[in-house]
């Protein structure tokens, strides 16, 4: 096979140098020798070289390929703008008008329902101060009861310490008298 590229790569440099009707090492450009190497070099080509086949069906693969991808893109870019178009008049026209119908009754709604949130809000704060108000009349109340009372026990504890003091003194007189008592007693 070796021998045979060889070969075939001498007669390809014979075929394009014969071109030139120059006189080669082979003979003239007409010669038996030339016609049998240019057609081994056709023969070389036809079964050794496939580029030329293998290009070609690449370029038919690739052009119906190309198309089928084409009409199939077609047919999904025109299912795309016939829904777009059914959407446009139908569709979004009907949901316009549905919601603005419905819109309508919500904005009532939210109305009607901020109106009572504002009112239990109103009635939170007005009992939240009165409580408040409670509170602090019931604190100081408290705080009087409390100044009272404490008037109260330091009279109460003034009272006492004047009756003990009052005890105290009883006591030292009657302790004095028996001590007189006691010192007549003594005497005797």
């Amino acid at each position: 096979m070796s021998g045979g590229g060889t070969e075939t790569f001498v007669g390809y440099e014979a075929a394009t140098s014969g071109g030139d009707k120059k006189r080669d090492s082979l003979g003239t450009t007409g010669s038996p020798a030339h016609l049998i190497i240019k057609d081994l070099g056709e023969i070389h080509s036809r079964l050794l070289d496939h580029r030329p086949v293998i290009q070609g069906e690449t370029r038919y693969f690739v052009k119906e390929f190309e198309e089928k991808r084409g009409l199939r893109e077609m047919r999904v870019l025109e299912n795309l703008k016939n829904m777009i178009r059914e959407t446009n008049e139908h569709a979004i026209p009907k949901c316009r008008e549905t919601m603005q119908d419905n819109l309508d009754q919500v904005l009532q709604r939210l109305h009607a329902a901020t109106d009572s949130v504002c009112r239990l809000q109103q009635r939170e704060q007005e009992r939240k101060k009165i409580h408040n108000d409670h509170l602090i009349a019931s604190e100081k109340q408290h705080i009087i009861q409390w100044e009272d009372f404490m008037k109260e026990q330091h009279n109460k504890q003034a009272e006492v310490d004047e009756e003990h003091r009052k005890a105290v003194e009883r006591l030292k007189e009657q302790y004095a008298e028996m001590e007189k008592d006691l010192a007549k007693f003594s005497t005797f």
